[in-house]
């Protein structure tokens, strides 16, 4: 069983480490550009802005689901335990 745990492990990281290698020559064609084109200082600032705005937004969205799973599961207990 640890034989076949090791052996996977081996596995999963030589296929990552071939991936990552891989993909940077991959995505190094066209001088560089990359899929959206020339990189602008508003195209930057966007993105930037979008990033600043999404991580706080997906923080909130999973403080909100996790606060009504934990209210549902006290209110499980609760008519357990009466």
């Amino acid at each position: 069983m640890k034989a076949r745990s090791t052996a996977f492990a081996k596995l999963v990281i030589l296929t990552v480490t071939l991936t990552l290698t891989l993909a940077a020559t991959a995505l190094a064609g066209d001088g560089g550009q990359g899929w959206y084109g020339p990189a602008s200082d508003k195209v930057i600032t966007f993105f930037s802005l979008g990033l600043v705005i999404l991580f706080p937004l997906i923080a909130l969205i999973g403080t909100l689901i996790q606060s009504r799973l934990e209210k549902n599961a006290d209110e499980r207990k609760k008519k357990i335990f009466k």
